[in-house]
């Protein structure tokens, strides 16, 4: 395994795992049965509207949905950079750049600190601007 797919793999398994906070703040909260319960408008677990979250499980869920959004691009570009032998300095600084500052932007959107999560948003991009200029080029 390449050292870009392995950076690949771990920031999918970190995407992964960006789920748990809030699916257990729910489950604490109403119970496991309440949270797995679909409703009359057929929604089920964090989408139900019966019940407010707290603020930061509601970010929480937010961040994660935003990373699972950047995640196909991040994957798609890394593995057409492999698929073609690209093989560059630039593709491996590209997915950790990507790797380092989403987890940064999980961590700082749950927390609510508004200046620095658009500055790791566009840190991430830029890691994944970096492949894809890399792979065009």
């Amino acid at each position: 395994m390449t050292a870009e797919l392995y950076w690949l793999a771990l920031t999918a398994v970190a995407t992964m795992f960006m789920g748990f906070p809030y699916v257990l703040e729910r489950i604490v909260r109403i119970g496991g049965l309440g949270a797995a319960n679909y409703t009359e408008n057929g929604t089920a677990g964090f989408d139900q509207p019966s019940e407010t979250p707290p603020h930061w499980a509601a970010r929480a869920y937010k961040a994660h949905r935003n990373a699972l959004e950047s995640l196909p691009i991040i994957g798609i570009l890394v593995l057409i950079a492999h698929g073609a032998g690209v093989q560059d300095a630039n593709v491996l600084l590209g997915i950790q750049i990507y790797f380092f500052a989403r987890l940064a932007h999980y961590f700082v959107y749950i927390l609510g600190v508004p200046i620095l999560r658009p500055v790791f948003f566009f840190t991430a991009w830029g890691g994944m601007a970096l492949i894809a200029y890399t792979v065009l080029a």
